[in-house]
């Protein structure tokens, strides 16, 4: 928490407001209290695709789409 302080007081005036306007926003919407970062779950999103690339084609076709 220390290094978060020293880096909003480096912010200009402005900034530190914006930061301080949002942690107020988070405190008082009971819905981002809530709410916590999940990674998504992609298990099984991916059954279509095994019939039409092996896995390794599967692999760079996902690198292709990623450079999309």
């Amino acid at each position: 928490m220390k290094n978060l302080v020293e880096s909003i007081q480096k912010l200009s005036p402005e900034l530190q407001q914006e930061v301080e306007d949002f942690v107020l926003f988070l405190l008082s919407n009971p819905q981002a209290k809530n709410k916590r970062y999940r990674e998504p779950d992609w298990r099984g999103e991916l059954k279509a695709m095994r019939d039409l690339y092996s896995s390794v084609e599967l692999q760079h076709k996902i690198l292709e789409w990623w450079d999309d």
